[in-house]
């Protein structure tokens, strides 16, 4: 049976080189590369062949959440590409844990677990499976819970009317989400990007790529302009 090959995106050197060092002694597991912050760690996981990768929330340049939805979405367009996604943080608040899953991470594990527990969450997560550090379950249980007495939101391709022909023509081709049409709603509000996060329960970062994919879908140079688009275009009310 071959390794399961794992690198590491942990800016805390003493944290990584640790990680590496008690890694590379277990059998079945192979270290093949680190990272420092989140620019790096992205295009690690997007140029080496990668099992499994321990990723931390607090990178510097993008943080983890963020890497992992642009992970998430360059794995859409090369499906070669299996890598699962272990979120590594001393961070176990709510936001935080709902904010990775949402990115698309498959676990999530604090900084204090013990290393068979994480040597587990790693061949757990390698075979499929979730691994959810039992500091942090109950949030998890609590969302899923939610989720199953509230309707299903079902995914929804946005009408659009009164806007110019050739922005109709890219939001045909790339229509805005449902998780877009929420942080459009509040840019409409005047909320800003902290705000936003507070109220969606996700990072700061992960509402500026929203906001980002929100002005190319709507061809806007700005919030501002996004704003009226979205208004004239019936996407928001």
């Amino acid at each position: 049976m071959n390794d399961i090959r794992v690198v590491l995106i942990e800016d805390h050197d003493v944290v990584r080189i640790g990680l590496r060092t008690v890694l590379q002694i277990q059998e079945g597991i192979q270290v093949v590369g680190e990272a420092s912050n989140g620019t790096q760690g992205l295009h690690l996981v997007k140029t080496t062949p990668v099992d499994v990768a321990l990723v931390d929330v607090g990178l510097p340049g993008i943080d983890g959440i963020e890497l992992t939805q642009q992970f998430r979405k360059f794995q859409q367009e090369h499906p070669d590409s299996t890598t699962k996604i272990i979120m590594l943080t001393m961070l176990g608040s709510e936001e935080t844990v709902l904010a990775s899953f949402a990115a698309g991470a498959d676990s999530y594990c604090m900084k204090d677990i013990g290393i068979e527990q994480l040597i587990e969450a790693i061949r757990m997560t390698h075979t499929g499976n979730a691994w959810i550090d039992p500091a942090v379950a109950s949030i998890v249980l609590r969302q899923m819970k939610t989720s199953i007495i509230k309707p299903a939101i079902q995914k929804q391709t946005i009408e659009i009317r009164s806007l110019e022909p050739e922005y109709e023509q890219v939001l045909a081709s790339d229509p805005v989400t449902e998780r877009e049409r929420e942080v459009l709603e509040l840019m409409v509000a005047g909320c800003t990007n902290v705000d936003i996060a507070a109220r969606l329960y996700i990072t700061v970062g992960t509402v500026k790529t929203h906001v980002r994919n929100i002005l190319a879908k709507l061809c806007a140079d700005d919030r501002t302009e996004a704003a009226v688009r979205a208004l004239r275009s019936g996407i928001v009310h």
